[in-house]
């Protein structure tokens, strides 16, 4: 497993960090079916002109292909589809709260616990090919994880100094394709 450290100014565009921008380019090849279920706004998706490239965001502000929530998109999606998936979910439960309610939504105790997060791994582990990969965003290197089939190949520590929280990019390769009992 490789480990990397590096420092770069915060932006709540993720995927607008230079050093994870390079890091989401370096595991997306041509053709290949990407999955972003958060996608705020797909800033990524001008880099991948040749992929198919499905996006989803639950603001519909965002010229995303869907605006639904996470867990239903990701139902809409066939089993072993995606050559890669970007998981940039709300880091913490008071960030999914902070979300919801700025779009008139409510919250429940389910949406900010951590079962809310297991619901998407096993959807993830579900949409993903054989020998895909998944790339994680958070304040954890918790990834999707063995239990559903993955392992690590690569994580990114971004400092971003001061007060910040680093952001954690979690590299993970389908290694299996039935979910672990336990």
């Amino acid at each position: 497993m490789k480990i990397k450290r590096v420092w770069e100014m915060p932006n709540s565009k993720t995927f607008m960090i230079n050093c994870i921008k390079k890091l989401i380019l370096k595991y997306i090849k041509e053709k290949d079916i990407v999955i972003d279920p958060f996608a705020n706004e797909s800033s990524i998706k001008i880099f991948l002109p040749k992929c198919q490239y499905i996006s989803n965001d639950l603001d519909g502000d965002f010229k995303t292909d869907y605006n639904m929530e996470a867990q239903e998109f990701m139902k809409l999606i066939k089993n072993e589809t995606a050559n890669v998936v970007l998981y940039d979910p709300p880091y913490s439960g008071r960030q999914v709260s902070e979300c919801y309610k700025r779009l008139g939504k409510t919250v429940n105790m389910e949406d900010t616990n951590s079962g809310y997060w297991t619901k998407f791994k096993k959807q993830i582990s579900r949409i993903t090919k054989p020998n895909g990969v998944v790339i994680s965003f958070g304040w954890n290197s918790n990834g999707i994880g063995k239990k559903y089939g993955f392992e690590i190949i690569e994580i990114l520590l971004v400092a971003h100094g001061g007060g910040h929280y680093d952001t954690i990019c979690v590299v993970e390769k389908k290694i299996q394709t039935r979910l672990q009992c336990g």
